[in-house]
């Protein structure tokens, strides 16, 4: 009765007053119970790489959420840490589905069906899956360079990150600004380097006296970081060098000058991976990506 059995043969009367006993006693079903019967735990289980929670990451990941509670399902992150010794989640909650935000290794792929789940997403190791796709929604870089060479600029360098938790995302927008600065400034980038607050200064210098007139950052913090640093040593912006961030987050239009940035509708992707993620559960069509997966280009004052 509590579990709701069709075809059972109960009155009404004895059904209400069943419940409305079960309910004076904090009765509750045991999840874990429904879960093992069922052979489903409404749960997504979000494997998350060592990368900060920064505002595009919160706003992706408070749209995933929501959208998996509509629809009955909880969202659970956790992020695996080089050495730790805690049980992966997916052995112990027995989610319906893995999702990766970067794919897996070969030998979390191995242990996650080993655990005895169904759906995993992506469902190729990161040896077998290209860089294309590894990269996703990833052609902000281009439009970093298309944007500084419609600007005229020629001479191009890249500002990295030296955040070691998000190395391999440094890396793949420096390989993408690498390719699209040969394709669309017919020249390699001109200088290519991770700044700090206590290297930046330096860096600008150099920058200025080799020529560079237009830098790609990495992101909006960085973009902001060598805005600033030019401005204290003299250096005009956008005259002299123009800049342009990625991400558009607050700290772009706040900054002064404002930065030109990429934006990614992070919200949109959020509510993509949810739909991913229902359609593996419940055997549904994959969801289409529409203009959530779009990079826009939003020009501000550094450019």
């Amino acid at each position: 009765m509590l579990n709701e059995t069709p075809g059972q043969t109960i009155s009404a009367a004895t059904r209400d007053r069943v419940l409305a006993e079960a309910k004076r006693l904090g009765y509750r079903p045991n999840s874990a119970a429904r879960a093992l019967a069922s052979g489903h735990s409404r749960i997504i289980l979000l494997v998350l790489p060592e990368w900060p929670l920064d505002f595009s990451m919160r706003a992706h990941l408070d749209e995933a959420s929501l959208a998996l509670d509509e629809a009955g399902y909880s969202l659970v992150t956790m992020t695996p840490h080089p050495g730790g010794h805690a049980l992966p989640l997916w052995e112990t909650l027995r989610p319906d589905v893995v999702m990766g935000m970067m794919p897996f290794s070969a030998e979390q792929l191995e242990r996650i069906r080993a655990s005895g789940v169904a759906h995993i997403i992506p469902d190729a190791s990161a040896e077998e899956v290209s860089r294309e796709e590894q990269l996703g929604f990833a052609g902000g870089p281009r439009l970093q360079v298309a944007h500084l060479v419609d600007r005229g600029r020629r001479r191009l360098a890249f500002a990295g990150s030296p955040d070691h938790r998000i190395a391999d995302l440094v890396q793949q927008r420096r390989a993408l600004a690498r390719e699209s600065a040969i394709d669309l400034a017919g020249a390699p980038l001109r200088a290519d380097e991770d700044v700090t607050e206590t290297s930046v200064a330096r860096t600008i210098s150099d920058w200025v006296d080799a020529g560079i007139d237009g830098v790609v950052a990495y992101n909006d913090d960085i973009a902001a970081l060598v805005t600033g640093a030019a401005l204290r040593a003299g250096v005009r912006v956008p005259d002299t060098l123009a800049i342009v961030g990625h991400d558009d987050t607050p700290i772009a239009k706040l900054f002064v000058p404002s930065l030109s940035s990429v934006r990614i509708d992070s919200a949109g992707l959020g509510r993509y991976m949810a739909q991913l993620a229902l359609s593996a559960a419940t055997g549904s069509a994959a969801p289409a990506a529409g203009p959530e997966s779009d990079a826009v280009l939003v020009i501000r004052e550094t450019t």
